[in-house]
């Protein structure tokens, strides 16, 4: 029997991680040698890195749901709250340069540890995996991160969604490619950062496609002063990317 987490969120897993295997699945290995738009990685690195995101997924669902945290304050990480998809991207010690320099490190080890031209099929299972059980995962399922938050599983989704999108964009950039981003993965992180009414006014006014504007919020693009001042003036809320 199927339980459907959250339907936006899975659906926009499913659709973005799909659409980014099948793109990644037609490169050369050669592409993914290429710098990526996040360096020290190389694309292939960074395929790597989101591959490990979206393995995340697996690693929860494979343990044992964690026990609620008592309530006083100062018991656990997360003062005993379930944590939003919004709060997660907070700028604490998860992106801090130490936190960082391992996600680099991780991926780079990974990406090397594979035998030659076996990156697309390794991330293809990966996501495949994690979209298996989080769709046979009860409603109402929490799941704690490795940074020691406890989410809702449907929360969690929505940060995976982010990776699957924004490195997605990098990774298009990286192979010289137009981006994949599906709407329904566009719609998800434009939901975390912005109103749905906030999000039609600046593609209306700047003229951006879904992908110019998750490109523009993210920092893949550089902002104008004017552009910056329009998205601001709409209450963007700015997400700690690492």
């Amino acid at each position: 029997m199927c339980f459907v987490t959250s339907g936006a969120a899975l659906e926009a897993f499913r659709a973005e991680a799909q659409s980014l295997s099948e793109a990644v699945a037609r490169e050369a290995g050669a592409a993914l040698g290429r710098p990526s738009q996040c360096p020290p990685w190389t694309v292939g690195d960074l395929l790597y890195h989101v591959r490990i995101s979206v393995g995340r997924l697996t690693s929860m669902l494979t343990e044992p749901e964690p026990e609620p945290e008592p309530e006083p304050d100062g018991a656990g990480p997360d003062g005993g709250r379930l944590l939003s998809a919004a709060d997660y991207y907070r700028p604490d010690q998860r992106f801090s340069p130490a936190t960082n320099a391992d996600r680099v490190a991780a991926a780079q080890r990974g990406a090397a540890g594979l035998p030659a031209g076996t990156l697309a099929a390794d991330f293809d299972q990966a996501w495949r995996e994690a979209w298996a059980l989080v769709r046979s995962a009860p409603p109402g399922r929490v799941v704690r991160t490795r940074h020691g938050d406890r989410m809702r599983l449907a929360e969690f989704l929505r940060t995976r969604v982010v990776e699957l999108a924004v490195h997605g964009l990098d990774l298009a950039m990286g192979l010289g490619r137009e981006p994949w981003l599906t709407p329904q993965a566009a719609g998800v992180v434009e939901g975390l950062m912005l109103s749905p009414a906030a999000a039609a006014v600046i593609r209306r006014d700047l003229g951006w496609d879904q992908a110019s504007l998750i490109a523009k919020i993210t920092g893949r693009s550089p902002l104008t002063p004017a552009e910056q001042a329009h998205v601001e003036h709409l209450g963007i809320r700015w997400l700690a990317l690492g």
